[in-house]
């Protein structure tokens, strides 16, 4: 279980800490009901009473515990001694793992809805689902108050975004048929409870019909807090909230040199994946004028915690620069005796030295600086692994596929260092234009002396390549993406053309096309 890695610039090493992917069997004692502490989607949590500089990890049940895991407990991390930077350095790189122990965790998102009328679920459909899961299929309830807002069972979470969106966080795992098989068993489980309610699920980018003032809100206090920040900082943000879906796959390192080279590709081509998965181009039922509109209102969300995150490509960059970036994010809240402080735009630095204005004397614990790094949204987002964060929510076939194209490219040696080769003299102005263009052109975009579709022809190779390589017969993953990049044509453009045709400019018809 123990690895080490090195960390040239703060001089540290970290040892025999577990990694996202890592999380021993066992764990916390499962409980009919978990009061959800902090974020309850997010972060896997260290285990039992293992040092790390200035803290102690104790448990009220006198046992061994996930301290600030998914979902949060009620355990708490107890301070010694004040955070210092180099605390929050250590964090990151103890996540560190070797390879043979390198795992996938999936993420994915959908929309419910009723499928009589096409609204929204509001959050009494939603609780008799979460309860009706939890019964039927033993699932443990996460509980916010009197509020169920999710979902545990062993390494597997349900929770619930700002506007009822339904998102399972996947369990680590090794290969890609236990990836495609653990979605495929938890779209059978929402169908067998939802179906019985007239409740069907939307795999797709943006919510294609309903107006910002129709979703339902869902009672989390970290989600009010958000809700009444956003529109201070961008103009698209609650509709972020409220309106979006993605797909992500969450990846492993081995060391910090490893992390870098990693976050480095992993940006570079994050366009090309939200081309090759754009799906989102309706808007209250019309087109709104972009393949991938979840993209664009990235955007225009709040760009001091979003974006290509140029630092990430200058040679100083490792651990302690994406420290610094996070420690410079503005917060959001700070999570006290079972209620959510408001410290939006508060900063961190001050909350290390009890200077908030909302907790005056207050220190922070690695537990709120787990959840300071959950409210940071770049295209790629570096936890103690790496979230590739560019795809818009799928059909069931994509949700298998997303993953399968970033391991194909990120867990294989050879496929990695062609990435980079490949991607080595991109200027951060060329990043940026296909960050801004992507969403609007897709694979059509002109790059160089050619489109970004001839680029995802490389790509595409090179991640087969890599699939082939691990030797797990991965590739069949890969059947619709090879079929997206060979046209040229993605998904959101195949939903137009039904649009314009065969549907007669409605777009009721894409909750049947794309139901689970």
């Amino acid at each position: 279980m123990a690895t080490v890695c090195s960390l040239h610039v703060a001089r540290i090493r970290c040892s025999g800490v577990l990694s996202a992917s890592s999380e021993p069997e066992g764990g916390a004692s499962r409980q009919r009901e978990i009061r959800a502490r902090g974020n309850s989607s997010e972060g896997f949590g260290f285990y039992g009473k293992r040092k790390f500089r200035g803290f102690r990890f104790v448990s009220g049940r006198g046992k061994s515990v996930v301290v600030a895991a998914s979902p949060p407990t009620e355990d708490a991390v107890v301070i010694t001694e004040p955070l210092t930077k180099d605390d929050l350095v250590r964090y990151l790189a103890s996540g560190c793992k070797p390879k043979e122990k390198w795992r996938i965790g999936t993420e994915h998102e959908k929309f419910g809805f009723e499928v009589e009328t096409l609204r929204p679920m509001n959050y009494e459909q939603i609780a008799d689902l979460l309860n009706g899961l939890a019964e039927r299929f033993d699932w443990d309830k996460v509980m916010e108050e009197n509020y169920i807002i999710g979902l545990k069972q062993d390494k597997q979470s349900i929770s619930l975004e700002p506007g009822g969106q339904f998102e399972l966080s996947g369990a680590p795992l090794e290969t890609l048929h236990q990836t495609c098989a653990e979605v495929n068993s938890h779209l059978y489980q929402v169908k067998a409870v939802a179906e019985e309610m007239g409740i069907g699920f939307l795999g797709i980018g943006f919510q294609p019909k309903w107006r910002l003032s129709d979703i339902p809100i869902m009672p989390k206090g970290r989600y009010e807090i958000m809700r009444n920040y956003m529109p201070k900082v961008g103009s698209l943000g609650l509709d972020m909230m409220f309106r979006t879906c993605t797909v992500q796959v969450n990846l492993d390192f081995s060391s910090e040199s490893d992390m870098i080279r990693k976050f480095r590709a992993g940006l570079a081509l994050q366009p090309i994946a939200t081309a090759i998965f754009a799906n989102s181009p309706f808007i209250e039922g019309k087109p709104n004028g972009y393949l991938s509109m979840r993209s664009q209102i990235w955007t225009d969300t709040d760009n001091n915690r979003t974006g290509m995150l140029p630092f990430v490509f200058d040679d100083s960059f490792g651990f302690e620069q994406y420290v610094d970036y996070a420690l410079d994010v503005p917060m959001y809240f700070v999570y006290r005796n079972k209620k959510y402080v408001n410290c939006s735009g508060m900063s961190f630095k001050d909350f290390m030295q009890g200077k908030l204005p909302s907790l005056p004397g207050v220190l922070p614990t690695l537990n709120d600086w787990e959840n300071h790094l959950t409210t940071i949204f770049p295209e790629v987002r570096l936890k103690r692994y790496l979230e590739m964060r560019g795809a818009d929510g799928g059909p069931w076939r994509r949700l298998c596929a997303l993953p399968a194209f970033w391991v194909g490219l990120l867990y294989d040696e050879v496929a990695l260092q062609n990435v980079l080769d490949l991607t080595f003299d991109w200027t951060q102005e060329e990043r940026e234009m296909l960050r801004k263009q992507v969403p609007v052109t897709g694979l059509k975009t002109p790059f160089r002396d050619g489109t970004l579709r001839h680029v995802a022809e490389q790509v595409l190779k090179l991640a087969k390549d890599g699939l082939q390589r691990r030797g797990y017969k991965e590739v069949g993953f890969l059947k619709e993406v090879t079929e997206i990049v060979g046209t040229g044509i993605t998904p959101a453009e195949k939903l137009l053309e039904l649009y314009h045709g065969k549907w007669g400019r409605s777009v009721d018809p894409v909750f049947d096309e794309l139901l689970y």
